[in-house]
Order: C-alpha cells, then structure tokens, then sequence
C-alpha cells in the first residue's frame, strides 16, 4: 500500500519486518528491489534483484519472468524488444513498459498502435494513455488526440484518490499546459519541484511555464539547468531560452546561440524570433 502511495521508504520499513520472518518471500524482495529502484537507482535495484534469483527455483516460471521483465525496467529498456512482448499477457506492467520503451525511442506512433486499444482502469493506464496522446497530438498536429490527454490527466488529476500524489499533480500540470493555462501549470509544478530539481524533463517544462508567464530571469536559471543535450538541442528550447536572453537584456547570448545551427528552416525560425523580440526590446 505504502509503494502504491509512493511512500517507498515507509515501504521499506514495513518490508524490513516481514522479510526478518519470510526471508524468502518472492513478492517482498521483489517489491524491495522496486523500492530501491525508485529511491535510488537502477543499479541499487538490480542488486536486490540478484537475491530474489538465488533463492527462486529455476520451475518457478512467473519468478522468472518477473525478474526478466524488472531487469529490462531497472537497466533503462535494455533488452526491451525481445523481453516484454512475450509477457504481455503474463505481466499486465509489461504492456505499460514496452510503450514506455518507444516513448523514449522518439516512436510516437508504434506506442500509440501498442496501446490503442487498451482501456484503462488504474491510474498508471490512464495517466499512459494522456502521455501517449499528447505526443502523437503535437507530433502530428492532431488536436483531437490533445484534447484526449487533457480529459485523461483531468481525471487522474482531479481524483480523490490522487490529487494529492505526485502524479497526480503532475497530471493536472500536464492539462493545464495543453490548454496553455501556465499560471495554473506553476501552480502544481511549484507543489512538486523538490521532488525533481535536477530532473532534465521536469525542468523543461517548468521553464516554458516560466517563460509564457513572464518570468524570464527564473525560467533562463532553469533552463540552463538542464543537461540533456537531446532537450538542448531542441528548437522549442532554443527559442525560449533565446527569449529569456533577450528579456533579460543579453541579446548577445541569443545570437550566439543561432550562431551553433546549422542552416534549416528551423535555425531561420530561431533568427526570426531573435529580430523580433530585439525589436520588441528596442535591442538593436
């Protein structure tokens, strides 16, 4: 219960209990290793996993395969084309962390066709299928798609049983942002910025509402925070950290940083917007 609530070191403490008495127990390591993998790293996870396949017998098929699944999870997706789709229907989370895999590999539409047809009933569904919408909307310029994953994160959001969890704020974050409310996105990223101040795509977003809100000087500190070099390199971020030079009357920076692209439509795009606002700025 204290996992699902993202309690994990309260988890933990119960957990330390019950395995004195089953040290055994297949679920407990298993949810000790989840643990470790959510208050530290993947790594820490792994290690704990270790002890779950030296006591499992080699019969016991769903251990295994837990295991399987958990390692593709804990070492960033590796391995994850070959391990979780033939445990799809063996461990309902391996669904969840194969769309999740072509997330991260920028493959919007192969995520979306995995998991179309899937009607959510937890929270994890839900908020999936809001993340699987939004992107395939400003992908593809879908605005029905965005409207989608406005009324999933709304749901999760504005449940009583998580509006006051994490996700459950970042959820209503993400609606607000697609209905481009940003003083209510700031309203819920506030809430939770602790728990993310090193986090690249936290961060990202947290400057653009920064940005669009007029807080220019915090949304540079915090876009140049960031230390992807996947975000860095994006237009969107090029062209509010462009702005947020300017706004704050380092037009210099601006430039040099159109100077680093190379010639596209999109670098012509970053030129514009930096002779716009200078004009706007009376920096000329």
């Amino acid at each position: 219960c204290y996992y699902k609530l993202d309690y994990y070191d309260v988890s933990q403490e119960v957990l330390a209990v019950y395995l004195q008495h089953f040290p055994d127990s297949t679920v407990a390591i298993n949810l000790k290793a989840c643990n470790h993998f959510r208050l530290y790293n993947g790594k820490a996870a792994e290690a704990e996993l270790k002890n779950l396949s030296d006591v499992c017998s080699p019969s016991f098929k769903f251990a295994s395969d837990l295991i399987k699944h958990n390692l593709v999870v804990f070492r960033a997706g590796e391995s994850a084309l070959q391990v979780l789709p033939p445990l799809i229907d063996v461990i309902p989370e391996a669904r969840l962390n194969l769309v999740i895999y072509y997330l991260r590999q920028d493959d919007i539409q192969e995520a979306y066709n995995h998991f179309k047809d899937v009607s959510p009933t937890t929270p994890q569904e839900y908020i999936l299928k809001g993340v699987v919408n939004a992107a395939l909307g400003q992908e593809q310029g879908l605005n029905d798609h965005i409207k989608i994953a406005q009324q999933y994160f709304q749901l999760v959001g504005g449940s009583a049983s998580e509006c006051d969890t994490i996700p459950g704020r970042q959820c209503m974050a993400s609606c607000f942002f697609l209905l481009k409310q940003f003083d209510d996105v700031l309203i819920y990223l506030n809430s939770i910025k602790s728990y993310f101040y090193n986090e690249d795509q936290f961060n990202y977003n947290f400057g653009q509402a920064k940005a669009a809100t007029g807080s220019y000087k915090e949304a540079e500190e915090i876009f140049l925070m960031i230390q992807s070099e996947k975000v860095k390199a994006d237009y969107v971020y090029l062209g509010w950290l462009a702005r947020c030079y300017i706004m704050n009357r380092k037009p210099r920076l601006a430039w040099e940083l159109y100077l680093k692209q190379e010639t596209s439509s999109e670098s012509f795009s970053l030129l514009q917007l930096i002779a716009n606002d200078c004009y706007k700025m009376g920096q000329f």
